[in-house]
């Protein structure tokens, strides 16, 4: 059911000031021949009359209460008939209630109470008007003008509900969008600031191993820190900037930064470039980056020394990234303490996000990371 508390436009207060006014014209024009026709013989208008006569253009205000208006209105009407006043256009305000009430989603109320209106209708006219009829023509036509009133009502509240509808799914996806949104920043800085900190970690550790003995090299490695922490503060800047309005909606890192990435991690990497090497969409470029990146930020935690392959595959219709590390050395620094955290998990979400699996196994004394990532065709 549609709320029923609707709120009121200015255009809803003229609707009974119009509806009064055609209910009170048109019923003294009909008046004029009505109380002196021997085939009606009604009642000329008293106070009374002009109450209830008033009274259902008054129950359309209270758009707030459809079903009260709606019963207000066919109440007063059914009473202005019975007492014998004229015919006129008395109807329109039990047709605008009725029409309210079912627009709001009063189905069940609204359908009972107006076929108790027609039910009020026969017996009135067939047994109880001043001059009885049973002419059922009249009563058809009654019936098919109520009926298309009906029609009309149900049609309108369907339009209702559907934009209702519509605004909801609307607003669901827009709320869905930014959740997505949400979840691709969190994911971007988790790897941003993963790698770049343990790369942190790891020289850090290298250098406070080798300051006594061999200072040239702490001195390299507290250098490759200092350009570590200006990246992240970068990338950083860079992944944040999308939450600007004037900003690019989406992260810049790619495939195309792979060079500079290789050298940040200061270790041995043996690339390979297979296949048609091309522009891919931007959701893939990222994706493989960061899966590399964060491949290659496992092996310096855990295999700190160790030799990497690093594949990439541009096949037809899939990416595949493979990065295999040869195991850390023994007497390489180790690196305690920096945990598991998300990196695998993380990892296959963004495979898996795009339609592509990952595989992390063990390979000889080393690790094996692949992930498959599908390639959309290109509309020609």
């Amino acid at each position: 059911m549609l709320d029923v508390h609707v709120k009121p436009r200015p255009a809803d207060l003229l609707l009974p000031l119009v509806a009064g006014f055609f209910q009170v014209v048109g019923t003294l024009a009909a008046q004029r021949w009505q109380i002196h026709a021997p085939d009606l013989l009604r009642t000329p208008l008293d106070p009374l009359g002009w109450a209830l006569l008033l009274t259902g253009p008054l129950a359309l205000v209270v758009r707030r209460h459809p079903v009260f208006g709606m019963l207000v209105a066919v109440d007063s009407t059914a009473l202005f008939m019975a007492l014998g006043y004229s015919y006129g256009p008395v109807f329109l305000s039990p047709v605008i209630a009725f029409h309210h009430a079912v627009a709001a989603g009063h189905r069940r109320v609204a359908w009972p109470v107006w076929a108790a209106a027609y039910g009020f209708v026969v017996v009135y006219t067939v047994w109880f008007a001043p001059v009885p009829t049973r002419d059922w023509f009249h009563l058809l036509t009654v019936a098919a003008l109520m009926g298309l009133v009906l029609v009309v009502a149900e049609f309108s509240r369907t339009r209702r509900e559907r934009r209702a509808e519509r605004a909801r799914t609307e607003e669901e996806e827009s709320r869905r969008q930014a959740s997505e949104e949400r979840l691709t920043m969190a994911q971007e800085l988790h790897d941003v600031l993963a790698h770049n900190i343990s790369l942190i970690h790891v020289q850090a550790s290298t250098a406070l191993h080798l300051i006594d003995e061999h200072p040239e090299q702490a001195r390299t490695a507290l250098t490759t820190i200092k350009q570590a922490s200006k990246d992240v503060l970068t990338e950083m800047r860079s992944v944040l900037s999308v939450l600007r309005d004037d900003a690019p909606r989406s992260p810049t890192a790619g495939l195309g930064l792979l060079d500079d990435l290789v050298g940040r991690t200061g270790l041995p990497v043996e690339r390979e470039v297979t296949g048609e090497v091309r522009p891919l969409p931007a959701e893939v470029d990222r994706a493989g980056y960061r899966i590399a990146q964060e491949a290659l930020t496992n092996v310096t935690r855990h295999a700190p020394g160790a030799s990497v392959r690093l594949v990439l595959d541009y096949g037809p219709r899939t990416l595949t990234v493979r990065v295999t590390d040869s195991g850390g050395e023994g007497g390489e620094v180790h690196t305690e303490g920096l945990g598991g955290g998300n990196g695998l998990p993380g990892m296959r979400e963004r495979a898996s996000a795009l339609g592509g699996t990952l595989t992390a196994t063990r390979h000889g004394r080393g690790f094996r990371v692949e992930a498959r990532l599908p390639i959309p065709e290109t509309p020609e």
